[in-house]
């Protein structure tokens, strides 16, 4: 069948560092343009995103670091994208979601404005959600070809449920499934582990989806600002962010959940702390020994009083300095200054006649 075009139709698909329109990176972005008149045009470029590609999306789409040192940045190209698809509709496998968001991310950072104004957009994926729904009542007469009577009630859908899946497992026995790293398996058995293992992949941590564990079983952030990053390096980075949680309208095993992360991050932390410690006192412990033997070797040489020997030199100045104050302040003088204070008396005959018999006793 042929596309029936009244203008150019662009299929893309882009490759990231991760799935965060706000803040991931495109690293590849390949673009398929059909026009009308059955012409094809296909263009793809290898991209630098400045910015190091975490392992695990590398280890989905196979690009890493190394692949694109080399590669020219986006601002350098972002030209030549907007032109090669100006005059198209865009279409993609969950491209309303992603691929077309982290695109004009992608183009508002190198400065280029990119209308989308008056273009359609045909998301293949949201055709096939919305064709091959994924509803009980869809699953029931897909595999058991049958209808559920009394759909809605409790006992009704459960026992559907139950039927699903024993239909499953004879359609898919023996049937061999490949995950996203390319590892082949034949995952729906009769084993009830083996189902938990294959119907839990996103490995939720606490069934809301607020948090999940990656490959390594480490628990990560599923939401907000610190999607994708470990809890516990949020906890160092902004411990805040846990209280801001459990006060927040989060559903009580999340915060359940988080609780157990918080109290075993404390814990670390506490025993870091206590391990930390001990390193502190050896240094004294080395110590107390030596000041007891500088201690006794002191005694019987007995040096120190030699040592003391600088001290009276300073003193003696300071001797010499209040032996003068106490001249100054000699009680022997303060007579004399009262005297002074007194008023002279007027000299008369008296005083001129005791000065003469003194005057000749002395001769």
């Amino acid at each position: 069948m042929k596309l029936n075009l009244k203008r150019p139709l662009a299929f893309f698909d882009i490759e990231a560092t991760g799935v965060n329109v706000g803040s991931d990176r495109i690293v590849e972005l390949s673009v398929i343009k059909l026009s009308p008149g059955d012409l094809e045009e296909v263009k793809t470029w290898r991209i630098n995103p400045g910015v190091s590609i975490p392992l695990e999306a590398s280890l989905v789409h196979g690009i890493y670091d190394e692949d694109v040192k080399a590669e020219p940045l986006f601002k350098t190209v972002a030209p030549g994208i907007a032109e090669f698809i100006a005059d198209s509709d865009l279409a993609g496998y969950n491209s309303n979601k992603y691929d077309i968001p982290l695109l004009m991310e992608e183009f508002l950072r190198a400065g280029l404005s990119f209308d989308l104004e008056n273009r359609f957009f045909v998301d293949v994926q949201n055709i096939f959600h919305q064709m091959e729904q994924r509803t009980l009542k869809a699953a029931y007469k897909f595999y058991c070809n049958k209808q559920i009577v009394n759909a809605h009630s409790a006992e009704a859908d459960t026992r559907a449920t139950m039927e699903v899946l024993l239909a499953q497992l004879d359609k898919y026995a023996g049937k061999e499934w490949e995950d996203k790293s390319g590892k082949v398996s034949k995952p729906v058995v009769n084993d009830i582990e083996a189902l938990h293992n294959f119907t839990n992949l996103n490995k939720l941590l606490d069934f809301a989806g607020r948090m999940v564990y990656n490959d390594k079983g480490e628990e990560l952030f599923n939401f907000g600002k610190h999607k994708g990053k470990k809890v516990e390096d949020v906890f160092n980075a902004e411990p805040s962010y846990y209280s801001w949680m459990m006060q927040g309208d989060f559903p009580l095993y999340t915060k359940r959940k988080l609780e157990e992360i918080y109290n075993r991050w404390n814990a670390k932390k506490a025993a870091e702390r206590q391990h930390l410690r001990p390193q502190q006192p050896k240094p004294v412990e080395v110590v107390k020994p030596v000041e007891i033997k500088a201690e006794t070797t002191a005694r019987p040489s007995a040096p120190a009083p030699k040592t003391i020997e600088h001290k009276p030199a300073p003193q003696e100045p300071k001797k010499e300095f209040h032996k003068s104050d106490n001249r100054n302040h000699n009680p022997q003088s303060k007579p004399f200054k009262k005297q002074d204070d007194t008023p002279a008396r007027p000299v008369d005959e008296d005083m001129l006649s005791l000065l003469k018999e003194k005057f000749k006793k002395g001769l």
